[in-house]
């Protein structure tokens, strides 16, 4: 393969790739399992409650997501990046943009679809939604949402 950087790939600093506390690959299967251990890792970072049960629900909804709509697995990524906590969801579906989510309530403004990523724009303190990162195996689409912990 060759490098479409000829001056070879950026030096990215350490405080921006924060440290990574959990990295999963999962399937249906795997969701419940996936639940725990982002709270468990949400808790031990200091996240909490309400803030941490309302985190863990928002993940869950992107990961749902991940498996319903995009080929039935995903890829996490939990980090803790200053002092916020970031979590990215990428899969191998046809991807989507932000422009998807419904910006009231669906049911509300007649949309029958989207409450999950609604749920999740709305609890996060940064959420995106981008293209599929190259090197990942996963060209569908990235979610990354994160909370402060203070």
């Amino acid at each position: 393969m060759v490098n479409p950087d000829p001056a070879g790939p950026a030096e990215v600093p350490a405080q921006e790739l924060g440290r990574r506390l959990l990295q999963r690959r999962f399937t249906a299967r795997l969701l419940p399992q996936l639940r725990l251990l982002v709270e468990e890792c949400a808790a031990r970072e200091g996240l909490c409650e309400p803030r941490r049960g309302e985190f863990v629900l928002a993940v869950d909804e992107i990961a749902g997501n991940a498996v319903e709509h995009a080929g039935g697995s995903g890829r996490l990524v939990l980090r803790r990046v200053g002092d916020e906590l970031e979590c990215r969801i990428s899969d191998a579906g046809p991807g989507f943009s932000e422009a998807v989510i419904p910006e009231l309530l669906p049911g509300l403004d007649g949309a029958t679809k989207g409450r999950g990523l609604w749920l999740a724009r709305l609890v996060a303190d940064r959420f995106a939604v981008t293209a599929g990162a190259p090197g990942t195996g996963m060209t569908g689409a990235v979610v990354t949402l994160a909370v402060r912990l203070r």
